[in-house]
This record gives structure tokens, sequence and C-alpha cells, in this order.
């Protein structure tokens, strides 16, 4: 037996790792889709917003057409409209709308029971200090200016047309601060003779309704008349301001609850939300007081609430 001990055998070694590089994974559809996405997208910010396309110019046909329809269809859903100014002769008429440039007709009609409670004739308002005419009149606003105008056409009324307000159109716009709306406006309204007026109301949605491109009130009003017949003008004027005023309002119309929603190349302007758009209506559409504190026996609303009388000064 040897006794030399074995040497010990070399350790085996260990086989070297191999580094290998992966391939890429292939993409699925899955991985594809967003990237695809988030290109899209890259895309859209850099390319241009695409415009809707232009609308087809109606024809004069068609625009009168439409026109008489939306006429005839403001006229069922305001049977009642009516000027919604207080009066009971042609000369508390033409106050009044002298009184009702930039304020509401319910403002006016607040106020002017007290002012034709003192100076009810021309020649009484004619007579008035204007101190206590402006202090009469000072719920309206501007009514230093208003003051002048209604003492000017009072004085012109007494001297010139013996009291009494003319029923043309070419002497009213003679009297101080008397323009063609308010001269319109009492043709109508107090003489029984046709006329459009034109006032922010009826001169945007005019616009809206594609009538007319006019800003000026008196191509506004030549615009319409020539698409209405005659007979129609006071009416129409009524049924567009209240429109106007109840639904189709200047910064925010109710386009979604507007019943000539259909007939409106401007629709979308506005709310087109049903339930939103029907918070928007005021007035007696909207479970509102009207403007007149004396509104016609057919109206649907509640009258006007008079004005509260001035605190007593402690």
């Amino acid at each position: 037996m040897n006794d030399t001990p074995e040497k010990p055998t070399a350790a085996k070694k260990a086989p070297a790792k191999r580094t290998t590089t992966k391939a890429p994974a292939k993409k699925t559809a899955a991985t594809k889709a967003p990237a695809k996405k988030a290109a899209a997208k890259a895309a859209a910010k850099k390319a241009p917003a695409k415009k809707a396309p232009a609308r087809k110019p109606e024809s004069r046909t068609a625009v009168v057409r439409r026109a008489r329809r939306i006429n005839r269809e403001l006229a069922e859903l305001y049977p009642y409209a009516h000027p919604e100014l207080d009066f009971t002769s042609p000369f508390e008429l033409l106050v009044a709308t002298v009184l009702s440039a930039q304020t509401t007709d319910m403002r006016v009609n607040q106020t002017t029971p007290r002012l034709f409670a003192v100076a009810p004739t021309p020649e009484d308002m004619a007579a008035l200090p204007p101190e206590e005419l402006e202090e009469l009149i000072r719920p309206t606003g501007f009514f230093r200016a208003k003051t002048k105008s209604l003492i000017g056409l009072s004085t012109a009324l007494r001297d010139r047309f013996g009291g009494e307000v003319p029923g043309r159109l070419e002497d009213l716009v003679t009297l101080p601060g008397v323009g063609r709306k308010t001269a319109n406006v009492v043709l109508g309204n107090a003489f029984g003779v046709p006329g459009i007026t034109v006032d922010t109301h009826f001169g945007r949605l005019a616009r809206r309704f594609g009538w007319t491109t006019q800003e000026d009130a008196e191509k506004v009003e030549a615009d319409v008349a020539a698409i209405f017949p005659k007979s129609e003008w006071t009416m129409l004027s009524h049924r567009v301001v209240f429109h106007g005023r109840r639904v189709c309002h200047s910064r925010k119309p109710a386009c979604g609850a507007c019943p000539i929603a259909p007939l409106c190349p401007s629709y979308g302007e506005g709310e087109t939300d049903p339930e939103k758009a029907r918070k928007l209506l005021k007035y007696e559409l909207g479970g509102q007081p009207g403007q007149r504190l004396k509104p016609p026996a057919d109206y649907p609303g509640q009258p006007a609430p008079p004005m509260a009388p001035p605190a007593a000064a402690s």
C-alpha cells in the first residue's frame, strides 16, 4: 500500500458566462396602439385645425321664406306680444320711450306714474323746473340729458304742434331726443302706422337670423323692411324684441330652449344643453314678473312690482 498522499486534483473551472445581447422584442398590436395615438396627437398639435365647412349661402328667396317662417313661429310663441311700456296717450308713450334709453322698460314703468301725476301734458312738463324733473326721472339714469330732451320736446309740442304729438315720422324726428326708433315706437303703437323698431335686441336678432349684416340701425331697418310686408312691421318688432329679451340674449342665448332653433343659422352661439338653457329664460318664460305694471289682459305672466318708496331719512 502506498503511504504517500495523493495529490489533490485541480478543481474544474466553471464555464465562462456568455454575454449575449437580447434581441428587441417585437411590438405587438397592443403596444403599437398607444404609440400611434401619441403620434397622432403630436401631429394634431402641429397641423392647423381644420375649419368647419362654410355654410352654403342662401338664395334671396330662401332667406325671405325662412324669415317669414320665423315670424310665424314667433307669433305662435308670443301671441300676447305688446309694447312693454305703460302709457295711456301718445304723449305718455313718447316720454316713456325717451326715458327707456339705457335702462329697462320696467324701470321706466316704475318711474312714470309719479312723473305723469305732476306733468300729464306737454305744457305741464315744459313748465317744470329742470331740477324738479331731474329728481322725478332720476331712477332711469342719464337724468340730466333726458331732462333736457323732455323739456325740449315738450316745448316744441306746445309751441309748434298745439300741444299734440304729431302722427308723422318727418315731424316726430324733429323733436329733441327723438330718433327713428322712438318715432316708430310712437307711430306703430299710438297711431297704428306700421314701423320697424330697431333697438339693440332687434338689431342683434336680425343679424343672428341672417336678415341683415348691417350694424347701423337705419340700414337694418331698410333690410328687414324689404323682407316683410308693411302690415307685419309693428308686430314683428314686438315679437323679435320679446324673443331677444326672453330667450336670445346678448351674451348667452338659450339655444337649447329656443323653439325656433331649427330655423336659426346662429344656433350654437349660446347654451345648447336643454336643462341649462331653460335656466337662462327670463320674464314670464322664466317664471318671473314682466316689465309692465299694467300688462294687457292676455299677458300670461305676473305684473312688474311698483317701485319701492324711498327710505325715510333717519
